[in-house]
């Protein structure tokens, strides 16, 4: 038996750049007799993935770019999302799309945490916070909760891809994917990058006992 072991930023599931222009896909569909994945757009039709043990399925692609849609096809005839994906830009029923981690511009390399007993702790749902509703509005209220509330950190009500625009976040059917409508996994990188630079930080309120009813396509 094959050991997998991952760095943090890193699935052993779901999409993975391995180079500038090669991806592998990787998932786990122990009833499928057939997956293959299909790129939006590529009229050369589907690329097969090779059955492993336990139910796994993979294969690489070549000359794919971040930023690319995909679907999984199951038994030549399902199309369905990666429940892996790392974005979901059409809601929980659009194809996934190709995100490469390792693209963002990090700059808080210099941050260390909190000491615990110096949490002041400020819940917040990113839909309903600001009139705009995202991860990049709530950056400009970041001064306002530290210098007049005199929080220390904020927690993220759950912000995994859910049905719809507007959720509690505890319908989420994608756990990797942050809410598209919120900003998606750039906006919260953007957001978690601005919270440290201004001494803040950051917990996320997150949900693995349970998947919403609408996008759940584990089943298949």
């Amino acid at each position: 038996m094959k050991i997998h072991k991952a760095v943090g930023w890193q699935l052993e599931l779901g999409a993975s750049c391995i180079d500038p222009s090669s991806v592998e896909f990787r998932v786990w569909a122990p009833k499928a007799q057939s997956v293959a994945v299909k790129i939006i757009g590529n009229t050369e039709g589907p690329t097969p993935l090779r059955h492993e043990s336990f139910g796994y399925w993979k294969g690489t692609v070549q000359n794919l770019s971040p930023g690319t849609r995909y679907h999984y096809v199951l038994n030549h005839t399902m199309e369905r999302p990666d429940p892996a994906s790392r974005s979901q830009p059409a809601g929980v029923h659009g194809p996934s799309e190709i995100i490469n981690p390792l693209a963002f511009s990090w700059t808080d390399t210099d941050w260390r945490g909190l000491p615990l007993d110096q949490y002041i702790i400020y819940e917040l749902h990113t839909g309903t916070f600001t009139q705009d509703g995202t991860f990049d509005a709530i950056i400009s209220r970041l001064p306002y909760l530290r210098d007049q509330i005199g929080i220390t950190a904020i927690e993220l009500l759950p912000v995994a891809q859910c049905p719809g625009s507007r959720n509690w976040g505890y319908d989420g059917t994608f756990l990797f994917a942050p809410q598209h409508n919120y900003g998606g996994p750039e906006g919260l990188k953007r957001l978690v990058n601005a919270c440290h630079a201004a001494g803040l930080a950051v917990i996320m309120d997150v949900v693995y006992n349970h998947l919403g009813p609408e996008g759940n396509y584990l089943g298949d």
